[in-house]
């Protein structure tokens, strides 16, 4: 069955963008968990937040919202507790989730609210033109670090982890079938889901060389629900783990209410 996900809407991302390959990842997963009877189109909910990410919900034929800059999860907790049949699905950057929202990041991840998160992290604010996000590598130089970042940049996944969230996982723009298989799952998994994807931005913050180089897919047998080798896994730094590192199973906050 084909499902048309298309809007008439016009693409404005740089030629070349990675968003690109997200946004094809994205509508692919919709459509084949909509063809598989798992979820239905009417009830998946789009969210996003404000960034060059934040585009992607004019380009995705579903219900969709755009929140304030940083305030895309409890913007899309509030439409769960409204209707829990809904699937929610949130799009955030670096700089959106982990600077202006990380404190709403941080509690939906401890009350296990059932929404999606998908972060796009390139480690740049790109819709502004290249300042320095938390996840910007120490010694980046852009518009606001002319002279280099003296900062050490944050662990997502280390922060979710301490933060309760039931789904941890990352993704790299440069496998969009892989991408793919894991936003079914993460999309699938009830309970709180961030997943991470390393975005290259090809005009602010070139790293496509820097993780063709370094990453690498888990094990499909991986220990998942083993907080301690989660804990070792996302930690790595000469090589750059993808995947599932983290999912259980706990009380799912709307549903406690």
């Amino acid at each position: 069955m084909n499902i048309d996900l298309n809007t008439k809407a016009k693409n404005t991302w740089c030629p070349g963008c990675t968003n690109f390959m997200i946004l094809t990842a994205f509508k692919n997963a919709l459509s084949e968990l909509i063809t598989e009877g798992k979820i239905k189109k009417d009830n998946i909910v789009v969210g996003a937040g404000i960034g060059c990410h934040g585009k992607i919900a004019d380009y995705v034929g579903t219900n969709s919202i755009i929140s304030l800059h940083g305030r895309v999860v409890p913007t899309m907790t509030g439409v769960k507790l409204g209707n829990p049949n809904l699937t929610a699905i949130a799009f955030s950057g670096d700089g959106d989730s982990y600077a202006e929202g990380i404190e709403h990041l941080v509690h939906a991840a401890k009350r296990n609210s059932d929404i999606k998160l998908f972060v796009h992290n390139n480690q740049v604010f790109g819709l502004t033109t290249g300042q320095v996000t938390p996840t910007s590598n120490r010694g980046y130089k852009g518009k606001s670090t002319p002279q280099g970042s003296v900062e050490e940049p944050i662990n997502p996944q280390m922060v979710m982890l301490a933060s309760g969230a039931t789904f941890i996982a990352r993704v790299y723009t440069g496998d969009l079938p892989f991408m793919t298989q894991i936003m079914k799952k993460a999309i699938l998994h009830k309970g709180f889901a961030h997943l991470e994807i390393i975005q290259p931005c090809i005009s602010f913050n070139d790293t496509r060389d820097y993780f063709k180089e370094r990453v690498y897919n888990l094990e499909e047998n991986s220990p998942k629900n083993d907080l301690q080798w989660a804990m070792q896994k996302v930690q790595e730094k000469k090589r750059i783990p993808l995947g599932i590192f983290y999912e259980v199973e706990k009380p799912v906050f709307e549903e406690q209410l």
